[in-house]
């Protein structure tokens, strides 16, 4: 039987891993670097500590859902051997419908198309026992599919995809159904980590119902079917799907009896009847025949050893809390996923570096993410500038409004679509600078819902800086809510929070109000806000006129009580001067006042009161009427998402 390394010395090369910072890709591509330097590796995202050690100039970090990442990507590489392990939606956290469907088949579609250019080149990808759905135990390649879930109808499809053509088009590729891999680097939140883990402090992990089976595969084995598929798979079997699993049906309570053995643990088991996933089922083991006759391979390790290898890689490691914190699952833990929602009017110089800061901030922080650019109808190319990013990353998007709505309606537009745990708001003109953002987490972190940035210093004249003062002194003396002075948009807004202010009907919005009425636990970071960096600001005095007047109007009854109070006061005072006018007249009538001036001076004061008196009510009915017309906060006019330009109405983006 030919070995490892001599198997993988004989694969045609270039050797392309796609997803090597997976738990299966990870040891394929160190296997194969082992013994030949023409492999290249793909990864999403950095750090990626499954690989973190391995030769740099044989990683590339790239967007695959970018399809002209893709293309280039092959032919920038000409890979003649390509093993696909990149999946998603195979953890039960993993549940992003249009992202199970772009990872596992649309960008399967468009890599068999790159692929079909050249003859001669292998692709195995790396499929899933899950293809079969509800028809679990045991079936046979051609057994019709049942899929039970998204992630089953996308895999399935991926299998079908790759037999039309293998057969149709003469591509030498192959699906490869693995069962349940198992073995170092694996995602700890899994069974056998867990087990192993606890198994190693004397005790046992809860199990679910004793008498569910699976079919365990140790991650040495996997790999050496990536291999024998590439090196065996004759012209007749392109496009076909193979089975790969020990062939043994594995309950529950078989292997938690075994950890009692390895481990020495004295305690009985605990179990329960209920299951991690909607779709799990009770019997799921493989029939392998097919993969045996055909590529000649089969499961060489058994499960004991298996465990024990495990043992001795969980063993080695530097760290377990590490190791567990970095587990798949909390790529959408709370504190995991961030939407960056930018509003952008005329700051088109500013666009590719406010991207660049928020990217190279959420990856050194190691955090998921997304970039949600508000185009406020700017006048200039922005909306250009934000297609050529996202053509680029698939994790921005943009909205394009029909006219200019302003930044409260920018920033709400955003909201609306976010998809991660909270949300972080910056214009777009780089004065709210994105690495604050990693101070942010970290007060989020601690249990704060809302962390606004506090502008302790402002590069900005200082009669400006007076202005400011003394708006936020009014608005707090005036306010009958607590608002934080000197703190703007810029803030990160728990998911949680971000829900109840959506709630919020207005259409005059003031968001830092509206952030400060929800209520949650807030707190501030200090910062130094900078001038703008590009351009002139599009504030003056008029439009800061307006904002203190939003503010007041939106948060503030005082104007009105104040009026209410002042007529009080002033009847009390009329009365008054009549009475004495009277009294005068009667006891001192020469000293009574005489002429028009005295009436002229009352009238003039009275009539000055009823127009201010006038004005603050004009304001509060203005406001009003505003609000009954019920109008949009803003329209939508386009969705720009990897490249291209949707219609708005036609936006089919989750919420």
């Amino acid at each position: 039987m030919m070995l490892n390394k001599q198997k993988i010395a004989s694969l045609k090369g270039p050797i392309l891993v796609i997803g090597a910072s997976g738990f299966v890709g990870a040891n394929l591509f160190r296997k194969i670097l082992q013994v030949r330097d023409d492999c290249y590796g793909t990864l999403s995202r950095v750090p990626a500590w499954r690989i973190a050690d391995l030769p740099q100039n044989r990683l590339v970090n790239i967007d695959l859902l970018v399809e002209s990442n893709q293309i280039a990507l092959i032919r920038n590489i000409n890979p003649q051997t390509i093993f696909d392990c990149a999946a998603y939606g195979a953890y039960s956290f993993q549940s992003e419908q249009e992202k199970i469907y772009k990872t596992n088949f649309n960008r399967v579609v468009q890599l068999l198309e790159v692929l079909n250019e050249q003859i001669g080149r292998i692709y195995i990808h790396a499929g899933s026992s899950s293809e079969y759905g509800s028809l679990s135990a045991g079936p046979s390649e051609e057994s019709f599919l049942k899929p039970n879930s998204h992630y089953s109808v996308a895999k399935a499809s991926a299998s079908q995809l790759i037999w039309y053509y293998g057969q149709k088009h003469k591509l030498a590729c192959a699906n490869l159904r693995f069962y349940s891999i198992y073995g170092p680097m694996e995602d700890s939140s899994r069974l056998i980590p867990n087990l192993v883990m606890e198994g190693l402090k004397g005790r046992l992990p809860p199990f679910v119902d004793p008498d569910i089976s699976r079919d365990f595969i140790f991650i040495d084995d996997a790999c050496e079917a990536f291999f024998d598929a590439a090196i065996n798979l004759r012209e007749e079997f392109f496009g076909h799907s193979f089975n790969v699993g020990s062939g043994k049906k594995v309950t529950i309570k078989e292997i938690a009896e075994l950890a009692c053995d390895i481990f020495n643990v004295k305690d009985e088991p605990r179990f329960s009847s209920i299951t991690n996933n909607s779709w799990d089922l009770s019997d799921w083991y493989s029939n392998q025949k097919k993969t045996r006759a055909v590529l000649g391979w089969q499961a060489n390790v058994d499960l004991r050893a298996g465990l024990l290898k495990t043992v001795d890689w969980l063993q080695s490691v530097e760290s377990e809390e590490v190791y567990k914190g970095s587990s798949k699952k909390y790529e959408l833990d709370v504190y995991r996923s961030i939407s960056a929602i930018v509003a952008c009017y005329k700051d088109e110089q500013a666009i590719p570096i406010m991207y660049e800061r928020l990217v190279k901030t959420f990856r050194k922080i190691g955090i998921e993410y997304e970039i949600i650019f508000v185009n406020d109808c700017s006048p200039d190319n922005s909306e250009e500038l934000i297609r050529d990013i996202s053509s680029r990353d698939h994790r921005v998007v943009g909205i394009s409004h029909s006219r200019n709505f302003g930044s409260q309606a920018a920033f709400r537009s955003g909201m609306e679509i976010a998809a991660k745990n909270a949300v972080v708001l910056l214009d777009g003109d780089l004065q709210d600078p994105p690495e604050l953002i990693e101070q942010f987490i970290l007060k989020w972190k601690e249990g704060f819902d809302v962390v606004y940035g506090h502008r302790k210093k402002r590069e900005a004249p200082f009669y400006m800086q007076l202005a400011y003062r003394a708006f936020y002194y009014l608005f707090d003396q005036l306010s009958y809510i607590k608002i934080p002075r000197d703190a703007g948009d810029f803030s990160l807004i728990d998911r949680r929070v971000v829900r109840q202010m959506l709630r919020f009907g207005e259409r005059d919005l003031f968001l830092r109000g509206v952030r400060a009425f929800a209520g949650f636990k807030q707190i501030g970071v200090d910062y130094t806000r900078p001038e703008r960096l590009f351009g002139q600001s599009t504030n003056n005095l008029f439009k800061n006129i307006g904002w203190a007047k939003k503010g007041i109007l939106s948060f503030s009854n005082t104007p009105l009580n104040m009026l209410s109070l002042f007529s009080w006061l002033m009847l009390g005072v009329s009365l008054t001067l009549i009475v004495g006018q009277m009294i005068a007249k009667i006891i001192y009538p020469a000293s009574a006042p005489h002429g028009v001036s005295t009436i002229l001076i009352f009238l003039i004061l009275f009539g000055s009161l009823n127009l201010l008196a006038v004005s603050f009510l004009g304001e509060y009915v203005a406001k009003i009427f505003e609000e009954v017309k019920q109008r949009p906060h803003f329209i939508r006019q386009y969705i720009i998402k990897n490249g291209h330009v949707h219609h708005a109405a036609d936006d089919v983006r989750h919420k």
